[in-house]
């Protein structure tokens, strides 16, 4: 029967289906199949101790008085992060759009064409604005930007510098101290010697290769780096600097003045604060670094009829392509958020990006005149938006703090009792006028209220930016809101999503997320906090994460949560990093061997390498398995230097392996630790965990097991549980009193998405999410029952069943008529499909993944799409279709080929655009043909400026 809960619309098969998929797979229940597929020595003896479900109005309820119990303070902390306008278009059409946050990474291009434009748009914004000729499409935060540039800088040291063994990297000590915590932490085991002090003394030697400064700096100065810059040219160091992207719209940019790399991040480009994230680093260098960049790029090719088009280019970059010769620990971008922070600046354009830096600007200048005139002591001459300044005798922070906290506005309070304030894109008269009487009140001096701000700046001419930025036509058209809308919408008609269609990628669980889980992120209690405001300011988001971890302790089976990690890949290196910490305390330091199958996720490898490991490799046997013998050997050899277990479960093979207990105690024999990939933790939920396994510690991918949206490559959220002993060593912040294996800019990564995942345990219940995990397994063994005598499952589990995804076998097809499985992948956008996962994790194979969301009229819609693939095949094999003409090396069809005047193939327009009655009811019409990937990285083109003329 129905119900009113979340379950019952998230899970898509109903109970009436049962009986004809479980016929198909050839079992009697879906108890059977579970324990069929998942073996009996690892299930959980009880359910799953999680409070009752909630219906969606009452989780509504629930988290609007959560949010009520937050206190909403007009926030001067700065450092970071700065409250922002989104634009109530773009919030409308991106942000609470499904076509634009449950997209998928554009590895596919043909069905990404708006997004990939979108991100362009964020490269050119970010090039324009740090006149750097070559940005990527995001990073994490800008924390972790600043490691990222830190180790491409040590991995362009010259051969000289190799040779000699140059490590020393300097950081001006006015950079944010949560930025130097994570560089700190990353470049521990990397063989970087980090070096702080003041960057108008430092003085060069032949043992550095790189420097770090921040404009303007924590303090809030605007310094001229133009001599520093030159200095460590000449010394052969490279810098790297961290910019305010919105400042850079008044002054100088660092491209300008010599910089190699500019970082940091484009949150106050109209992304909310958030608790801290998730928001869009950025990351610009000059084009010659172009090869030892981080992260993803966006860049322009052509399909193969010469129309335009864009791709994400130099692709092989990416870690689990290169597994452990990776130089970086980026896999995930912040898509979704680059995306908006693109829009933000077309929307506003050079002129309204110009106006909101001066307002800010202007605001500062009269805000410390005011403070000068009531007689506190300045520290900055020059400055955007941010002031420190001293307090009389008689005045303590205190005071200032009692009276600011009255009137609900938050100060940054230095620990020498100064205070900071940070101007930002919502100040108006009225915040003004409050801001000044809680300092002329504790001066006891009255000054009048205004009612405009003086429009004098305080910037010197050798600070102010003469360059022009955003001119080109993109940035200059749509500054109304009807424009505006129109423009977002036609991007979005080029995409494919989970709003248009099942997206069956393997290992990347594209499931639904649902929209009672997102509306908190259109909450003002929640998206409008500070990350380092008081904690009696937040004591609503406190409560729901503290018992966010409680619930994915209990999932797990772990004693201790940290939600630091914004990625899935950054949680396996903050993993490996409590590994390590916890080895070294236990005199085991020396212990640096990663055993990794061959089978585990894909980023397993780069991240070992990023935590100072060297991974060992483990082969699989001819079913897929962890070969035994290969890990005992391996496991022995390396008994001494062991130092963990990478393992994903079920593997990325797809099939739950039955000796899993017997390899985390061989590791464990051998004094090492067991790391579980949450990759697919989906599969696990509610029947057993790692915990019950034997791990000591798992990531969770919350953007697939727990419903946050993909994003087009963005959010995500990889935060680690750990096993007792592993407790004392999770990730410290500096705003929380430590600095231990810090991994992200804010105390809880990415917190703003956090609600989420929060809302989907409540609302789906114990019973909801191990109906979930069970229906995950029914809807992928079913698929499999339907293809294995087509296309051929690679690999199976004992019983001969799949977990949840299953890896279609395309080699022999390949063999036989040349078709690939790229092509096939092509081929399915013609039926309105996103490609599954393609040739990953075997070569010339497509992995697909169904998810429990999905209906079972979608699965068989997708299956006989998959059908009627194959029998197009076969036409080929037969010799009834051309070898070189036919619907498959032709694919995909776009619209302006099937209805051109010049059809030249030997099939039909139909067979071509409609090849079955379904596509007719939901066509997706593409606007580019195959793209070549060739021709885009031989010649990278990354910014809307770029011509191939």
């Amino acid at each position: 029967m129905k119900t009113d809960l979340l379950s019952d619309r998230h899970i898509g098969i109903e109970e009436k289906d049962m009986e004809k998929m479980l016929s198909t797979i050839g079992v009697k229940s879906l108890n059977e199949l579970i324990n069929q597929t998942i073996p009996s020595n690892i299930r959980l003896k009880k359910p799953l101790n999680l409070p009752a479900p909630m219906t969606e109005r009452a989780f509504a309820e629930h988290v609007n008085a959560l949010g009520a119990k937050n206190k909403l303070f007009t926030s001067y902390i700065g450092m970071g992060w700065y409250d922002t306008i989104t634009p109530a278009v773009i919030q409308r059409n991106v942000l609470e759009n499904p076509v634009w946050y449950t997209s998928y990474t554009p590895y596919q291009s043909e069905v990404s064409q708006g997004r990939l434009e979108a991100l362009m748009n964020f490269q050119t914004v970010v090039t324009d604005l740090t006149a750097m000729p070559l940005a990527n499409c995001s990073l994490l935060d800008e924390a972790t930007a600043a490691a990222e540039a830190a180790f491409m800088m040590f991995g362009l040291r010259t051969r000289d510098q190799q040779k000699s063994g140059a490590n020393i990297l300097f950081v001006d000590e006015k950079i944010f101290p949560q930025t130097l915590a994570v560089i700190n932490t990353r470049a521990l085991h990397q063989g970087i010697m980090v070096q702080t002090g003041n960057y108008k003394e430092v003085e060069f030697t032949p043992d550095m290769f790189g420097c770090i400064v921040q404009y303007p700096n924590a303090d809030g100065n605007v310094e001229d780096y133009r001599g520093f810059t030159e200095k460590a040219h000449a010394a052969g160091c490279k810098v790297a600097v961290a910019a305010d992207i919105l400042s850079l719209a008044l002054l100088v940019p660092p491209g300008e003045w010599g910089a190699d790399i500019v970082f940091g991040s484009t949150q106050r480009l109209g992304i909310p604060m958030y608790y801290g994230g998730p928001s869009a680093a950025y990351f610009a260098t000059r084009d010659e670094y172009k090869r030892s960049m981080p992260g993803r790029i966006i860049g322009w090719s052509k399909d193969k009829y010469g129309k335009l088009c864009y791709r994400m280019a130099l692709q092989t970059r990416e870690q689990h392509i290169k597994r452990e010769k990776a130089t970086s620990n980026i896999c995930t971008s912040q898509a979704l958020l680059a995306t908006m922070s693109g829009f933000y600046a077309v929307y506003h354009g050079a002129e309204g990006l110009k106006n909101i830096a001066n307002r800010i600007h202007l605001t500062a200048t009269y805000v410390n005149k005011v403070l000068k005139k009531l007689g506190y002591k300045q520290h900055n001459t020059q400055f955007f938006d941010t002031l420190r300044f001293s307090l009389f005798d008689q005045i303590s922070a205190s005071q200032i703090r009692t009276i600011a906290e009255s009137k609900k506005v938050n100060f940054r309070y230095f620990e020498n009792g100064d205070v900071g304030i940070s101007i930002d894109e919502t100040t108006d008269i009225r915040d003004i006028n409050v801001l000044v009487s809680i300092f002329s009140i504790a001066a006891e001096k009255e000054l009048p209220e205004i009612s405009s701000i003086p429009e004098t700046g305080s910037l010197k001419e050798i600070f102010k930016r003469k360059s022009s930025f955003l001119t080109h036509p993109v940035f200059n058209q749509y500054h109304t809101e009807t424009e505006m809308m129109r423009y977002i919408k036609r991007l979005d008609r080029k995409d494919i999503s989970l709003a248009h269609s099942m997206i069956s990628l393997g290992s990347c669980t594209m499931k639904l997320n649902a929209a009672s889980e997102l509306f908190p992120l259109s909450n003002q209690s929640f998206a409008g906090l500070h990350p380092f405001a008081p904690e009696d300011q937040v004591e609503g988001f406190a409560w729901l994460i503290y018992n966010l971890g409680e619930y994915l302790k209990t999932i797990t089976g772990f004693a201790g949560v940290s939600f630091q990690p914004n990625s899935g890949a950054a949680g396996e290196y903050t993993g490996l990093r409590v590994i390590r910490t916890y080895l070294e305390v236990k005199g085991k330091g020396h212990r640096n061997k990663i055993l990794i199958p061959a089978s585990a996720h894909g980023t397993n490898p780069a991240s070992a390498v990023q935590a100072g490991f060297t991974p060992v490799i483990c082969d699989c046997d001819e079913f897929g398995n962890v070969d035994m013998e290969d890990l005992r050997a391996k496991a022995e050899a390396n008994r001494d230097e062991l130092a963990a277990l990478m393992i994903t479960y079920p593997s990325t093979h797809g099939i739950f392996e039955t000796e899993i207990k017997e390899i985390c105690d061989i590791i464990h024999s051998c004094g090492g630790q067991v790391y579980m990939d949450g990759a697919n933790m989906n599969a696990q939920v509610g029947f057993t965990n790692p915990g019950t396994i034997g791990a000591d510690v798992c990531h969770l991918n919350l953007h697939k097991t727990f419903a946050i949206p993909h994003g087009g490559g963005g959010p995500g959220a990889g935060p680690i549980c750990v096993a007792k002993h592993l407790v004392p060593f999770l990730p410290e912040h500096p705003f929380k009193g430590g600095t231990k294996n810090t991994v992200s800019s804010a105390p809880y990564g990415s917190a703003g998405i956090l609600p989420i995942t929060y809302g989907y345990i409540r609302m789906m219940g114990a019973e909801g999410l191990t109906k979930a995990t069970a229906v995950a397994i029914l809807n992928a063994n079913y698929m499999a029952a339907r293809l294995k005598d087509t296309y051929g499952i690679v690999y199976s589990g004992a019983n001969g069943f799949v977990g949840h995804e299953m890896i279609l076998e395309c080699r022999d097809i390949f063999q036989q008529t040349g078709i690939s499985e790229n092509d096939i992948a092509k081929r399915l956008m013609d039926f309105g499909y996103h490609a599954p996962t393609l040739s990953f994790p075997v070569h010339g194979t497509l992995m697909v993944e169904p998810t429990e969301s999905e209906s079972l009229a979608e699965l068989d819609n997708f299956i006989d799409v998959m059908h009627t693939i194959y029998q197009e095949i076969q036409e080929v094999k037969e010799g009834t279709a051309y070898k070189d003409d036919n619907v498959l090396v032709n694919s995909p069809h776009p619209e302006y080929e099937v209805v051109g005047d010049n059809w030249q193939h030997a099939y039909s327009r139909e067979k071509a655009a409609y090849p079955i009655p379904s596509v007719r009811d939901n066509k997706f019409w593409l606007n580019v043909a195959r793209i070549d990937n060739t021709l885009g990285d031989r010649k990278l083109l990354t910014t809307r400026y770029d011509s191939f003329e």
